[in-house]
């Protein structure tokens, strides 16, 4: 089986159909997206089925769903945040992170060892670089106009496997411990929800289940 062989197997294996709000990304194909069916070092990103959630969508191109990455530590994604849009907070603990701002405005918030931080706006064609096991974020700094966000991996798994959500992080902990940790009430964590599906892009505009 040749490489475009390969490749025409591995856009049968993917599902044709955009994700629903919240759960594992699918990086989806849609008629004209995706991997190119006949040549092999072209990747319709823009015209991939986007997996959606409530504060925007995320399009991937990662090697289960393009075989030319298979092997070579690189992946990318299409992000788009709608006003109020917020990434939910991680870290990737075996890979960096280099975003490049293709339209709109961002707000960007790092966490690295020792205490280091940093907090930025950014602006269309503006780089922002993650390292490798520093908890980010980004939003929307726009109420009026949508984010796009190219971004790239130095890695050719799917995101979902190098990702480790804030909500996965805290749903773990036990409100004693987080008690314990903020020195305040443990009643303080009760109502954060346990086992919840990964948030990936929430939305600031969007009220609480309870409210």
């Amino acid at each position: 089986m040749d490489d475009l062989d390969t490749q025409a197997a591995d856009n049968a294996a993917v599902h044709h159909a955009a994700s629903e709000p919240g759960g594992k990304p699918s990086f989806a194909m849609t008629d004209g997206g995706g991997a190119d069916p006949t040549h092999q070092h072209l990747f319709h990103l823009a015209g991939a089925a986007p997996s959606r959630f409530d504060g925007g969508d995320l399009r991937g191109a990662v090697a289960d769903n393009w075989s030319v990455l298979k092997g070579q530590q690189g992946s990318v994604y299409l992000a788009r945040l709608a006003p109020g849009g917020v990434r939910e907070p991680h870290w990737h603990p075996s890979a960096w992170e280099m975003n490049f701002v293709i339209s709109g405005r961002v707000r960007w918030s790092l966490v690295g060892p020792g205490g280091t931080g940093d907090a930025f706006e950014g602006k269309a064609g503006d780089l922002v670089f993650a390292p490798q096991g520093h908890f980010h974020y980004f939003e929307n700094a726009s109420d009026t106009e949508d984010l796009v966000v190219l971004i790239v991996f130095n890695t050719s798994v799917a995101e979902p496997d190098d990702d480790i959500g804030l909500v996965e992080s805290l749903s773990a902990i036990p409100p004693d411990v987080l008690g314990a940790i903020f020195g305040v009430p443990a009643d303080t964590f009760k109502a954060i929800p346990k086992n919840r599906d990964r948030v990936v892009i929430a939305s600031k505009n969007k009220e609480p289940a309870n409210g």
